[in-house]
């Protein structure tokens, strides 16, 4: 039986914001999205089967830490990273070129070479350049692939933008002929160009030449303000192809979230529920909670009481205060589940309200209150 081609549609909108469907062999996945991030073939803290049981419908995992740890050739003699992790949801990977400029003190770019860098455990080098990153993703077996770019740190240096947009275009162009033809998987583009408008819409246009799966959009949760980011969407959200995903990389807090999304945005990941699961911080839709102040030692009620799945609220502010401040496991683990099911909770709020047509108000009564 022939495996189903990756499709994506859009199904209503309101206004801006829209519900759509990306079809995949593994299962589809309602948009807009959240997509855990599990860097080292694990979403920390939890287990597969929690993970799918919070609503989530496709995990991130990261071509970068994997090819340090444990490599590529263990995770392809294992059968690909699905059967390593026994995950039989959708994985999207990315292409490595945000954690070489993050995590690597010692990097070199060379624009026929890729990237050239120390791994941040052992010192070991490196060599990543845009045929190798594919080669690795689909090593990987990965149901999203996304291209080798360049994410520079935020400056206000134009010309340095300028030069780091022109090569993540140029290892676009790469990226596509390495990956070939597999209309099963996707391969998507990312645009780059800062706080730049203009450079913003150069890249775009670039990438629609080529012609990709869907965009990303890189380059930001790189220190800017979230006003910031929201002014670079709105240039963009007219501009991106209407039947085609939009992704915008490692955001964010559920601000950030119902904000872009208001202006078109599909598909999100971050690190934000787990780590913060990790620390103490929880989100409920009365706030965030820093379960390890002292005024939480006798609280008895639970950590949400409007959160029902997994039966998370039988547990006591007081209780998990406890475990957090004796570093007992469960308290991350607990943390890390609550956070990951409000998150899926706030995306099945925003896909119910998109269908309403009363995403407005839901904006309204939350972005600044989560």
């Amino acid at each position: 039986m022939a495996l189903k081609n990756f499709a994506f549609k859009v199904l209503k909108k309101d206004k801006e914001a829209r519900i759509g469907l990306i079809e995949t062999h593994r299962g589809n996945i309602n948009t807009p999205a959240f997509m855990p991030v599990g860097t080292q073939a694990t979403v920390k803290a939890c287990t597969i089967d929690d993970i799918k049981k919070t609503g989530s419908e496709i995990i991130l995992g990261n071509t970068y830490h994997l090819m340090i740890r444990p490599g590529i050739n263990r995770i392809q003699d294992a059968g690909g990273l699905h059967k390593f992790m026994n995950c039989d949801l959708p994985i999207l990977t990315d292409s490595g070129g945000f954690q070489v400029m993050s995590l690597s003190k010692l990097n070199k770019i060379d624009r026929e070479k890729g990237a050239i860098f120390n791994s941040h455990i052992d010192g070991k080098k490196f060599y990543l350049s845009p045929e190798e990153s594919i080669k690795i993703q689909l090593g990987l077996n990965s149901d999203i692939v996304m291209i080798m770019d360049e994410c520079p740190k935020k400056t206000d240096n134009y010309n340095l933008i300028k030069k780091s947009m022109e090569l993540s275009l140029h290892w676009a162009k790469r990226s596509k002929v390495a990956y070939g033809y597999n209309p099963q998987k996707a391969l998507f583009g990312i645009i780059q160009g800062g706080l730049f408008n203009d450079l913003r819409k150069h890249s775009l246009n670039g990438l629609l030449e080529i012609g990709f799966d869907g965009y990303a959009i890189g380059g930001l949760a790189v220190g800017e303000s979230q006003k910031e980011m929201f002014k670079v969407l709105d240039f963009l959200k007219d501009k991106l192809p209407y039947d085609k995903p939009h992704y915008l990389m490692g955001v964010g807090t559920p601000s950030d979230i119902l904000g872009a999304v208001k202006r078109g945005i599909d598909m999100f990941d971050c690190v934000m529920p787990t780590r913060s699961g990790r620390t103490g911080l929880a989100f409920t839709w009365n706030g965030r909670i820093n379960i390890k102040n002292n005024k939480y030692k006798n609280d008895n009620s639970p950590l949400d009481e409007n959160c029902n799945n997994f039966s998370l609220n039988k547990y006591s502010k007081n209780y998990l205060n406890h475990l957090f401040n004796t570093n007992e496991i469960l308290g991350s683990m607990l943390l890390t589940l609550n956070n990951i099911n409000f998150y899926q909770e706030l995306m099945s709020k925003i896909r119910d309200n998109i269908k309403k047509g009363t995403f407005d108000q839901f904006h309204d009564k939350y972005i600044n209150k989560l």
